[in-house]
């Protein structure tokens, strides 16, 4: 019970000395630009009709597949205490090379370049 105490007393005083140190040592000099709204390079006071390239949308859907893929793939070393591991591994490999392809594929057509 005293290792337990004494752990709650450690990341409690550890947890307080971080939220005080990060409240008092940054220095705060806020400016117009500071304060301005930022919505990923748009106007937010002007027109809401304005178009906008597609590509931001792509690449943004390209971080949510490789963020899922890096989710989905986490469990992968505890997979050899499963009956077949050679067999998850070989779907892990055939997802990655799959999502690779796909990357080649886009990188290749120049879906990922911002200017034309």
């Amino acid at each position: 019970m005293n290792v337990i105490m004494a752990m709650l007393l450690i990341s409690t005083c550890l947890a307080m000395i971080l939220a005080f140190v990060s409240f008092h040592l940054p220095q705060m000099n806020p400016d117009s630009e500071k304060l301005s709204p930022y919505e990923c390079g748009f106007d937010p006071l002007g027109s809401a009709r304005l178009p906008f390239s597609l590509r931001f949308f792509l690449i943004a859907i390209l971080f949510l597949l490789f963020d899922l893929e890096i989710a989905l793939l986490l469990p992968l070393p505890w997979a050899d205490q499963l009956f077949v591991p050679p067999l998850t591994f070989a779907w892990a490999t055939l997802v990655l090379a799959l999502l690779t392809t796909g990357l080649i594929y886009e990188w290749v057509q120049g879906g990922l370049e911002w200017a034309e």
